[in-house]
C-alpha cells in the first residue's frame, strides 16, 4: 500500500474479528504511526495503558463543577480492536496516538461511552432501519445476530476488510452526521493529515465504522500544519472548571449491553471466548458454563438435554450456512430445548437493551453467563485521583473498617462525625456503604444508625468516577449534592430530600450560583402541598439543627424564604382541593403557620437569618378565611392559623377566636361543615378543642340540622374529629354527654370504634330511610298515626 493514502479499518468496537484484522495488518504493514479512535488529551499519559493491569479497564475522562458535570468511558476488553491497536502497534515500534475530541467537548455531551454503537440518535435510527431491513432479507433476527453472521465466522483477512468497508459505507450512506460528529471527524482527520504529512511510513488509523468513510475523504481538505494536532483545552469561561482523566478498572458486566450500558457488544464473555479460540471452542465452553449454572440454580438441564441442545445448534448452523455454531445458533436452541414454558415476550438476544419483564429465569440466567462477572484490576502504580487518598485518611482518622455491620450512636458526637462520614460516600454512591436501619429524617430523633460496609470490587472504579466531582470527601460529596440539588428543578420534594441528605451528611455550605438557581427553581414550583411538605423538613433543621450542623445555614435560609413567599402566593387564590389532596394540603397549611410562629418568636429575641415578611402571612390568611368562593377546608385552616397565632392578633388588625371560628361553622352548607371543622382543628386544636364555648358552638349547630343535612355532614365531621388525640376525643365525648344530661354515660357510648366493615354514614343513610319508610307507612294508613316508628 502507499503511504500516500493511510489504512482506515472502521471496526464495531468489541468485536473479536475487528481486533484480530486490526492485529494482523498492523503486524503486515509494520506502520510508523497507529492512530486510534479516543481521547487525544490523554496521549501524554498513553503508557500507562501498559502497565500490568487485568482487562477489561477504561479510561474515565470528566469535566466538572459549578453546575456542569460531564463524563466519558473509553472501554478495552482483550477483544477490543482498539486494545489490539494499542499493544500491537507498541510492539512494531509504531508511534500510538489517540486522535478523538477529550470528554469535555460539547462534542462528547449526552455520550457517556465513546465506544457507544451508535454515536448519535440520528444515526441510530438509520442504522437500526439499514440493518433491519439486511436482517429481514437474510432472515435474521436481532442485529448482533446479523454482525456474527456477516462478520464473525473465520473468514481472510482481506476478505473480512473489504466486507467491513461495504457494510459500513452502506450503514453510512450520505449522512452527513450530527454537528457533534462533524467536530470529532474534523479532529481526527486533522491528526489523520498531519501523520501523512510526514511521509515517514504507514499510517493506520483504527476508528469507529460510521465513522471510516467520512475520515477517508475528510482528512485530504485538512492542512496538516507543523507539529502533532492541538489538543482543544475548555474555554475560558470553563477554565475554573476540574477536568482530566483517569484509568478505572472495568467488568464485563458494563461492557454487556443487556445491563442496559451502551456499548458495542453483547455477551462480551462468550466474545473473550472467541478471542481465545474459535467459534467450536467458544461453544464448547458456552454449553458447559450454562449447564453448569442452570444445575447450580436448580433449573432443568439434564444430560438428555444437553445432548439435544448440541445437535439442535448445530442443525441450525448447517441450515444458516455458519461452519460452526454462532451465538444466535446456541441461543436459539437453549430456547427450543430447554425452555420448558411458554415465552410471551421477546427472546432476549433479539434486541439491545435491558432484559425485559417477563423474560423465562432459565433466559435470564443464561443471558448472564455469557455476560460474564470478569472484573479488570489496575497495576498498583497506576494513578489515581487524590479523593481516593482523603477517602482512606478520613475513614482512619475516625477508625471506620470497611467489614460487616457497625452501630453508630447519632447522640454521640463521634458517632455523628463517623455517620457524616459514611453519608458523603452514600451520597456520591459509592459500594459498599449500605444503611440498614436510621432516621429518615435528619431531626428524626432516632438515637441509633446502623450500616453494613464492605469493599466490593466496584468500590474503587466508583471512588475513581467520583474522583471528577472533587479532591477530598468533603468537596466531591458537596458537588455531588449541588448537582441533585440542581436536578431536582422545581421539583421541591426532591429538593427537600437533597437538603435532608445534606443535613445528615454535614454539608450546609453551597455556592452563590446556586442559591440563586434554588430561589428560581422553587419560584416555579406548582403545588402548595408540596412546598409544605419541604418546609416541614426544612425549618425544623434551620432552626434546630445544630446536632446535624446545619442550624442557620444560608443554604436552608434562601429555599425556605423562597418556599415561604411561592407558598403564600399559592396559597391564596380559591381553588379547589381534591379529597385526596385534603391531608397534605392542611399539612402544607400547618407547617406554613410553624414557620410564621417560630420565626416571629426568633425575630422577638433576635434576627434569626429568615427574611420573611409575617404581616403578609397574616393577611393571606385573614383573606382566605373570609373568601366565600375558597374551598371550606382551606377556610378553616387559614381561620385556624390565625385562631393559633393569639400573639399575633393585632398585626392582622381583627380578632380571630372561639366566636369567628362558629362564625365561620355557621355561615357554611351541611356538606362544608365537616371540612372547614377539619380546617379549624388541625391548625388550632389546642386553642378550641376543650373551650365550652366551642363545644356548646358545635353541638347547637348539629343538633340544627335536620336528618338530611346531617347525614350529608357526617361523613366530613367524623373525619374532622379524627385530628383529635384519642384522650382529647374522649374529654370532649364527656362534654357533649354532660350538655345533654347524659353524664352518667361512659365516654365509650361516643367513642368506641365501630367494626372495620361498618359504615357509619352508610349506618346513619340506612337509619333515615327506615324513619321515611315509617312515616309514609303512616301517612298512607298502614300503620295508625299514633304508633310510633321504632327507635
Amino acid at each position: 500500500m502507499s503511504a500516500r493514502a493511510p489504512c482506515i479499518i472502521g471496526v464495531r468496537h468489541h468485536s473479536p474479528a475487528c481486533a484480530r484484522l486490526v492485529a494482523a495488518r498492523i503486524r503486515a504493514l509494520r506502520p510508523r504511526h497507529v492512530l486510534i479512535e479516543g481521547p487525544a488529551d490523554f496521549n501524554a499519559r498513553i503508557d500507562e495503558l501498559h502497565l500490568r493491569h487485568t482487562l477489561p479497564l477504561a479510561i474515565y475522562s470528566y469535566l466538572s463543577g459549578d453546575g456542569t458535570h460531564r463524563g466519558s468511558w473509553t472501554p478495552f476488553a482483550e477483544h477490543s480492536p482498539e486494545w489490539q491497536a494499542l499493544v500491537v502497534g507498541r510492539a512494531c515500534g509504531a508511534q500510538v496516538r489517540f486522535i478523538d475530541l477529550p470528554a469535555w467537548h460539547d462534542a462528547m455531551d449526552d455520550l457517556p461511552n465513546r465506544y457507544a454503537d451508535a454515536p448519535d440518535a440520528a444515526h441510530e435510527a438509520r442504522a437500526e432501519a439499514y440493518e433491519a431491513a439486511l436482517a429481514q432479507r437474510l432472515a435474521i433476527d436481532g442485529r448482533d445476530a446479523l454482525w456474527d453472521h456477516l462478520f464473525e465466522q473465520q473468514t481472510g483477512d482481506d476478505a473480512l476488510a473489504a466486507a467491513l468497508q461495504t457494510h459500513f459505507e452502506h450503514l453510512r450512506g450520505d449522512d452527513p452526521g450530527s454537528p457533534g460528529n462533524a467536530a470529532r471527524e474534523t479532529q481526527m482527520a486533522q491528526w489523520m493529515a498531519w501523520a501523512m504529512a510526514r511521509n515517514d511510513g504507514e499510517v493506520l488509523v483504527v476508528c469507529g465504522g460510521y465513522h471510516a468513510p467520512a475520515l477517508a475523504r475528510r482528512w485530504r481538505e485538512l492542512d496538516a500544519g507543523d507539529g502533532e494536532p492541538d489538543v482543544p483545552e475548555p474555554p475560558r469561561d470553563e477554565a475554573a472548571l476540574r477536568h482530566g482523566s483517569f484509568l478505572v478498572p472495568y467488568s464485563f458486566r458494563r461492557l454487556d449491553a443487556f445491563q442496559g450500558y451502551a456499548s458495542g457488544m453483547s455477551s462480551p464473555l462468550y466474545y473473550q471466548w472467541l478471542w481465545e479460540s474459535d467459534a467450536a471452542g467458544a461453544g464448547m465452553r458456552l454449553v458447559r458454563d450454562i449447564a453448569t449454572r442452570l444445575r447450580a440454580r436448580n433449573l432443568v438441564a439434564s444430560t438428555a438435554d444437553l445432548i439435544a441442545l448440541h445437535t439442535h445448534a448445530r442443525g441450525l448452523a448447517l441450515l444458516r450456512a455458519h461452519a460452526e455454531p454462532l451465538r444466535a445458533d446456541w441461543l436459539d436452541a437453549v430456547a427450543a430445548t430447554l425452555l420448558k414454558e411458554a415465552q410471551d415476550v421477546a427472546l432476549p438476544w433479539t434486541y439491545r437493551g435491558t432484559i425485559r419483564a417477563g423474560t423465562a429465569p432459565l433466559l435470564v440466567e443464561v443471558m448472564d453467563v455469557l455476560a460474564g462477572d470478569v472484573r479488570g484490576t489496575l497495576a498498583r502504580e497506576t494513578p489515581r485521583p487524590p479523593l481516593l487518598d482523603s477517602v482512606e485518611r478520613e475513614l482512619a482518622a475516625h477508625g471506620i473498617a470497611l467489614e460487616g455491620e457497625r452501630d453508630i450512636d447519632l447522640l454521640d458526637e463521634r458517632g455523628r462525625r463517623e455517620s457524616r462520614v459514611l453519608h458523603r460516600l452514600r451520597l456520591l454512591g459509592i459500594p459498599g456503604i449500605e444503611r440498614l436501619r436510621g432516621p429518615a429524617l435528619a431531626l428524626a430523633g432516632e438515637r441509633r444508625e446502623r450500616w453494613r460496609l464492605g469493599r466490593p470490587l466496584e468500590q474503587t472504579a466508583a471512588l475513581i468516577e467520583a474522583g471528577a466531582y472533587g479532591a477530598t470527601l468533603a468537596d466531591a460529596a458537596r458537588a455531588m449534592l449541588e448537582t441533585k440539588l440542581r436536578d431536582a428543578r422545581s421539583d421541591v420534594v426532591a429538593l427537600a430530600q437533597g437538603l435532608n441528605e445534606a443535613a445528615l451528611a454535614g454539608l450546609a455550605a453551597v455556592g452563590d450560583a446556586l442559591l440563586a438557581d434554588l430561589r428560581a427553581a422553587i419560584a416555579a414550583a406548582p403545588r402548595f402541598e408540596e412546598l409544605g411538605q419541604a418546609l416541614a423538613v426544612l425549618y425544623p433543621l434551620f432552626r434546630h439543627g445544630e446536632a446535624v450542623a446545619v442550624a442557620g445555614a444560608p443554604l436552608l435560609a434562601v429555599v425556605i424564604a423562597a418556599a415561604y413567599d411561592r407558598a403564600l402566593w399559592l396559597f391564596e387564590p380559591a381553588t379547589g382541593i381534591a379529597a385526596a389532596d385534603g391531608f397534605a394540603h392542611l399539612r402544607a397549611v400547618i407547617a406554613l403557620r410553624d414557620l410564621v410562629r417560630g420565626h416571629a418568636a426568633d425575630v422577638q429575641d433576635g434576627d434569626d437569618g429568615l427574611d420573611l415578611e409575617v404581616a403578609r402571612a397574616l393577611a393571606v390568611f385573614a383573606r382566605k378565611a373570609h373568601d366565600e368562593a375558597a374551598a371550606p377546608l382551606s377556610r378553616g385552616a387559614a381561620l385556624g392559623a390565625l385562631v393559633s397565632l393569639p400573639q399575633l392578633g393585632d398585626a392582622a388588625g381583627e380578632a380571630f377566636d372561639t366566636g369567628a371560628a362558629l362564625a365561620l361553622l355557621g355561615r357554611l352548607a351541611p356538606d362544608a361543615i365537616g371540612d372547614a371543622l377539619s380546617g379549624l382543628l388541625a391548625l388550632a386544636r389546642e386553642q378550641i378543642a376543650e373551650d365550652p364555648a366551642f363545644v356548646r358552638g358545635v353541638d347547637a349547630l348539629v343538633a340544627a340540622l335536620d336528618d338530611h343535612d346531617f347525614v350529608q355532614a357526617l361523613p366530613a365531621l367524623r373525619s374532622a374529629f379524627a385530628w383529635l388525640p384519642a384522650r382529647e376525643r374522649g374529654r370532649l365525648a364527656s362534654a357533649v354527654l354532660r350538655l345533654h344530661d347524659a353524664a352518667h354515660l361512659a365516654q365509650s357510648a361516643l367513642t368506641a370504634p365501630l367494626p372495620a366493615d361498618i359504615d357509619a354514614a352508610a349506618i346513619a343513610r340506612a337509619t333515615l330511610r327506615e324513619r321515611e319508610l315509617w312515616q309514609n307507612l303512616q301517612r298512607w294508613g298502614v300503620l295508625p298515626a299514633a304508633e310510633e316508628e321504632p327507635a
